[in-house]
């Protein structure tokens, strides 16, 4: 059975290779910058969860287990969450939302944004503006994949907050993303 890229790079990672170590974050610190951006804003403060990030990855390098191609990605990249959402925890002020984002329940629309012509990029750009809690709680839910109760311990808040956080901060994303349609149409009018 024939070894592929990941295993042999998996397998030099365990032997501890300088090189192998070079290569891994050659291949994978631009995702994994992208990963942690979605939680953090601030470049220093994504730079430093970054550089925990890869300690980390060195150190526990012989509990990852290899389970078939992108098992490397995976676990590099829950890394990358925990130690985002480490950071988001040692640092209380960025992880409560402040009232001046509150939007009230009736306001919460539950209509799917069209995200046609819109760019990945520009829609990173304002999930980043998100308000911290609820962009932490909207990326869990989203590309992590965790449900409400995963998140309210995950985060130490409750699980209908954990709802409500997304709920609000799906809101605030829609409107963001009616505003730029609406300033595109008026551009071309």
């Amino acid at each position: 059975m024939k070894e592929n890229n990941e295993q042999i790079l998996v397998n030099r990672l365990l032997k501890k290779e300088e090189a192998a170590w070079k290569e891994l974050f050659g291949a994978y610190s631009g995702s994994l910058t992208y990963v942690c951006s979605r939680y953090i804003i601030d470049k220093e403060d994504v730079h430093d969860v970054l550089q925990n990030s890869f300690v980390q990855m060195f150190r526990s390098i012989e509990s990852f287990e290899y389970r078939g191609s992108g098992s490397l990605r995976a676990w590099i990249t829950k890394i990358v969450v925990n130690e985002s959402l480490k950071h988001i925890k040692q640092n209380p002020d960025l992880k409560t939302v402040s009232g001046d984002f509150e939007i009230p329940d009736e306001q919460i629309e539950e209509e799917e944004p069209d995200l046609e012509e819109i760019s990945q990029h520009t829609i990173m750009k304002m999930i980043r503006s998100l308000p911290e809690g609820y962009r932490t709680v909207f990326n869990l839910y989203v590309f992590e994949k965790k449900s409400h109760k995963e998140i309210a311990e995950i985060m130490g808040i409750a699980e209908n907050s954990s709802a409500s956080q997304f709920h609000r901060g799906k809101a605030m994303l829609a409107q963001k993303i009616k505003e730029y349609k609406m300033s595109k149409a008026a551009q071309y009018e």
